[in-house]
């Protein structure tokens, strides 16, 4: 007995001492997404059960619904990440041309919520086609910068095109209407042109037509004028147009150091609209406390960092398309945290984005956890291509050295055959010319 405990005592204390050996996957990267997962199934499960009772008499209706799409997203992105990058850049295109599809569809049969029609009624869930279009979209680029990445770099041409792509669907996408998926979506162009070596004068001028364009989509749009004031002011009207936004920053000052504790929210009880959805934060804030703040921002900025490191990693080495993707990956994630937690606060107009891996919501789930399951599929081929460039034969795998020995031995059969034809034909050559003589 005393033997099986210390040997159960090394081993657990060698899993926590001894380095782990060499893999092919990120796992700080896995554990990162997890992590986020389970805080996002532990905060929509507090923030959602005063609305749940108060909507459909269920307490834990919406937890139970989350914790389904959060089982599904872990089946998605296991799929995904069987995929290699080959198949998603070559069909990169009829993606981009479904998710264009599915913005027209729900523009005719999409369900209304709020006054915006953004969803298209499923049955079990309610797909959001602007979810759709942003991975869709992060492909399509990523596919078109390693195909014309001359002409994105030395012609205005190269640099409208996927410019072009981007305004039809933002036309799609203000009709519902969505002007934060679109900004997310032009943001993360903007991005990965400027990565693929765009001119500078293009974005100068391409940011300022774009600041003119949104700034006239606020100000001859009621709804968009009344954000804008109230994020400016809310505390002017605070039972009107700012009251959510007050009522936001009243939770993440009740949160002080350590919060008011975990399901001890009084905000969530009926005065903050929204809360386990867009608002999921500002209940985080006001439960969790700072501490609970930094260490769940802590957690998505190393979600940023990392796509960013395999996008360099990747383009370092020559791989354009995960590369590219990568990063466009990274600039997303970033940008929609930035928005959503900005608005929450205060710092940024309310624009309706989720939190990626934590808000509720089915459609954006599945679409961050198959985007996170490609950032891990990016790295993974990042590194079997720098294992098998390197000079160390051990570290090859048997089956790939098996694989290696078959075609070197075909290759040798083959020029052994080709050098014995070859020796044939100079026999036959001298033997005719001895003839002739």
């Amino acid at each position: 007995m005393f033997k099986m405990a210390r040997n159960g005592l090394s081993v657990v204390s060698g899993w926590f001492l001894k380095p782990a050996k060499p893999i092919l996957y990120d796992r700080q990267l896995v554990w990162i997404a997890i992590a986020l997962m389970i805080t996002g199934l532990v905060m929509v499960t507090s923030a959602s059960i005063p609305v749940a009772t108060r909507l459909t008499g269920i307490p834990f209706f919406f937890a139970l619904r989350h914790a389904f799409f959060l089982a599904c997203s872990l089946v998605i992105a296991a799929i995904v990440m069987q995929v290699p990058l080959a198949k998603w850049e070559k069909y990169s295109v009829p993606m981009l041309l479904t998710s264009i599809l599915l913005l027209i569809v729900v523009l005719v049969i999409g369900r209304s919520v709020n006054g915006a029609a953004r969803w298209i009624p499923l049955g079990v869930f309610n797909l959001q086609p602007a979810e759709v279009a942003k991975l869709s979209l992060f492909v399509f680029l990523a596919g078109y910068l390693v195909r014309k990445n001359k002409e994105v770099r030395g012609s205005v041409t190269g640099f409208l095109k996927p410019l072009a792509v981007l305004g039809i669907m933002g036309f799609l996408l203000l009709q519902q209407p969505d002007l934060g998926s679109f900004v997310v979506m032009f943001v993360g162009t903007i991005g990965m042109l400027f990565l693929a070596g765009a001119r500078l004068w293009q974005f100068l001028v391409m940011i300022g037509v774009a600041l003119g364009g949104i700034t006239m989509l606020i100000v001859f749009e009621p709804y968009r004028l009344r954000r804008v004031t109230s994020f400016l002011n809310p505390w002017q009207d605070p039972y009107g147009s700012g009251y959510q936004l007050t009522q936001s920053l009243m939770a993440f000052g009740r949160g002080d150091w350590f919060g008011q504790g975990l399901g001890n929210s009084i905000q969530k009880l009926a005065y903050l609209p929204e809360a386990h959805t867009d608002f999921v934060f500002a209940v985080l804030a006001e439960e969790l406390g700072l501490i609970g703040v930094i260490v769940v921002l802590t957690l998505l900025f190393a979600l940023v960092f990392k796509a960013i490191i395999i996008g360099r990693k990747c383009l370092e080495d020559g791989l354009l398309f995960g590369g590219y993707l990568a990063t466009g990956f990274g600039i997303w994630f970033a940008f929609q945290t930035l928005v959503n937690v900005g608005a929450a606060a205060g710092i940024v107009p309310t624009k309706g984005l989720t939190l990626p891996l934590i808000s509720y919501g089915g459609s954006s789930l599945f679409i961050m956890a198959a985007a996170v399951a490609i950032l891990i599929r990016i790295d993974f081929e990042q590194r079997v291509a720098a294992k098998f460039s390197s000079e160390q034969p051990a570290d090859v795998d048997d089956e790939a050295l098996d694989n290696m020995e078959v075609a070197v031995e075909q290759g040798s059969l083959g020029l052994q055959s080709l050098a014995t034809a070859e020796h044939s034909q100079l026999e036959q050559d001298k033997k005719h010319s001895n003839d002739k003589e």
